[in-house]
């Protein structure tokens, strides 16, 4: 998607509604009201449908809600720590542990912030349907298949946070809304949505919006999702083959990878779907509020956002970034062996109460793509400084040494890729990927696996593989001009088996999507989450005890968050059913 700017659906239908100037204009609508007639015109409609775009990175200014997931997808999913101290934001601290209660607020505000965005899909389509011949058959339809997709995205992110809530589609009298039930039963609503918007939406879409291969891509997802790997790999051979940008650009995979992250680069050709930004726009909200806090602690002058700490990657992650002499991932797991860890020499800073006098920088074969997703002391950080370790870490013994680095602004961006108008000036201006085409190569690799093409599956790996080791792109030292470390990456050569393969696709997700918050959900619809997850704690716990120290993931019940309290109060116990566990 291109750029355009959000705008809060009632403020967006006011400034797009058109009204001619006759007798009917003294026919008012009730006082707050913006339903009904004064909206059935195209630019009515149109403004509805900016105001469902604007849902996508969260409607009620609640950082846990935004589109990225870093807590629900990344911190759950043990490829970071919620980061920062225990006081601060201290609501995530029994989530990161897998004891989160239903009467937490943040899942009441992602459950509202959804099911808002499903609201205003359903205004549109309400509204669509009493516009009649107001609106061109031509337009009404592609409105309805955005509108459709964005809705199908909303009941996608419901579905795996909750699995369990309540169907309400534009059929459905708002008035009736509080007594409908929850349920499992969402898939043929995704899938229905994603197929209309496929049917409809053309392939250029013009600026800001989805287009007909984000339907494809977000069906072969679902599909994925549930298991139907042949119907998914149909889906995903459709955007491999045929599928190109709003722009008319043929979907490619970029030769910088840290240009997927450079808010100079938004809408680019790996950008399948994305969540718009804006600055300075008169709401913070428009920029990547979702990501304020998550920037290096107290950096100054020397580093963006000056603020936070939260959102550290995780001692674990910068592990599975270790490849052997042959240049592949250590995929038997001995990443995390002592011999292996890239830990920064951490045990040295928990004993010595980061004293890091005696730090040496690691030096055996790492794949390139950690300096890009991880800040590690004494690498540079994007075009600041190097990373200098304790000054940028507010606590090492509760979240560990590293340093968030994806979708973080350059210094030469201050002020003109950033929004300076609140109290940080971490509000940055980039696009969001919601689905980017490695994502698609790599779950197109799964369905290939399960067809018994491992050929293919490893063609797909190895193309995203590929595009990590090339050498140009991979950081440097500022100074010198040589690579920061030892990076060491080749493609594979053979995928002997199935298991072989699938356990080679799982860890190139791992490496190449990590802080982008799907882990978790991966995790879960692979069904290993309890046994990888219980792995992660044990593991994490040796240097963050006071933080993991007894934490366990329950089977059964931790693959999904509990219905939030504060819904089941308002509706009754006997429309909503709280889901296992809670």
């Amino acid at each position: 998607m291109n750029k355009f700017k959000k705008l809060p659906v009632f403020i967006a239908a006011v400034l797009m509604m058109g009204v001619s100037c006759s007798d009917e204009f003294l026919e008012v609508a009730p006082a707050g009201s913006l339903a009904g007639p004064l909206l059935e015109n195209q630019s009515g409609v149109d403004g509805l449908l900016i105001g469902t775009y604007s849902a996508l990175n969260g409607v009620f200014g609640n950082r846990f809600e935004g589109p990225n997931h870093w807590v629900t997808g990344s911190i759950l999913g043990g490829e970071a720590n919620k980061g920062t101290d225990a006081g601060d934001y201290s609501s995530i601290n029994p989530i990161q542990r897998y004891a989160i209660d239903p009467t937490n607020g943040d899942i009441n505000n992602l459950w509202n912030g959804r099911f808002e965005g499903i609201s205003r899909a359903n205004g549109v389509l309400r509204t669509l349907a009493s516009a009649g011949d107001q609106i061109l058959p031509g337009d009404a339809a592609r409105i309805a298949g955005e509108a459709r997709l964005l809705r199908g995205h909303f009941y996608f992110d419901l579905k795996k946070h909750f699995n369990s809530v309540p169907l309400i589609d534009e059929t459905v009298d708002p008035a009736d809304v509080p007594t409908v039930p929850n349920t499992p039963d969402l898939w043929g609503q995704i899938e229905a949505d994603f197929q209309f918007a496929y049917d409809n939406v053309p392939a250029d879409n013009g600026p800001g919006r989805v287009n007909k291969w984000a339907a494809a891509a977000y069906m072969g997802k679902a599909k994925l999702f549930q298991g139907k790997f042949a119907e998914a790999k149909t889906w995903f051979d459709d955007v491999i083959a045929n599928g190109v940008t709003s722009n008319g650009l043929k979907y490619a995979l970029l030769d910088d990878y840290a240009q997927i992250y450079n808010a100079e680069n938004d809408n680019h050709a790996e950008a399948v779907m994305d969540v718009e930004s804006a600055n300075n726009s008169g709401s913070t909200q428009n920029a990547n509020y979702f990501d304020d806090l998550n920037y290096p602690y107290n950096t100054g002058a020397d580093g963006p956002g000056n603020c936070c700490g939260f959102f550290q990657p995780s001692i674990e992650l910068g592990n599975s970034f270790r490849t052997g002499a042959d240049g592949l991932p250590l995929l038997d797991g001995s990443y995390n062996d002592p011999a292996n860890a890239v830990a920064n020499n951490f045990k040295h800073v928990i004993v010595d109460g980061q004293d890091e006098g005696t730090f040496v920088e690691d030096t055996g074969n790492l794949d390139p793509r950690i300096d890009h997703s991880i800040g590690r002391i004494g690498i540079q950080y994007l075009d600041w400084i190097e990373h200098p370790g304790s000054p940028w870490i507010r606590s090492f013994p509760y979240a560990g040494p590293y340093s968030p680095k994806k979708y973080i602004y350059y210094k030469s961006q201050e002020n003109s890729f950033t929004d300076g108008s609140s109290w940080t000036r971490g509000y940055a201006l980039m696009n969001y990927t919601i689905i980017r085409y490695a994502d698609v190569l790599l779950m197109a690799a799964e369905a290939e696996i399960e067809a018994g093409t491992l050929d293919k599956a490893m063609e797909y790996v190895n193309m995203v593989r590929a595009r990590a080791a090339r050498a140009e792109h991979w950081v440097k030292n500022a100074t010198t001009g040589l690579d920061e470390a030892n990076y060491n990456i080749s493609e594979y050569t053979a995928f002997p088996d199935k298991a072989f393969a699938t356990a080679a696709v799982r860890f190139e997700r791992k490496l190449e999507l990590s802080g982008e918050g799907h882990r978790f959900f991966d995790l879960v619809r692979w069904g290993v989450a309890a046994d990888e997850l219980n792995a992660y704690l044990a593991y994490e716990s040796q240097f963050l005890v006071t933080k993991f120290g007894g934490a366990s993931f329950t089977a059964g019940k931790n693959e999904y968050l509990p219905i939030p309290q504060t819904q089941i109060d308002i509706q009754g116990s006997d429309v909503l059913t709280q889901n296992p566990g809670y």
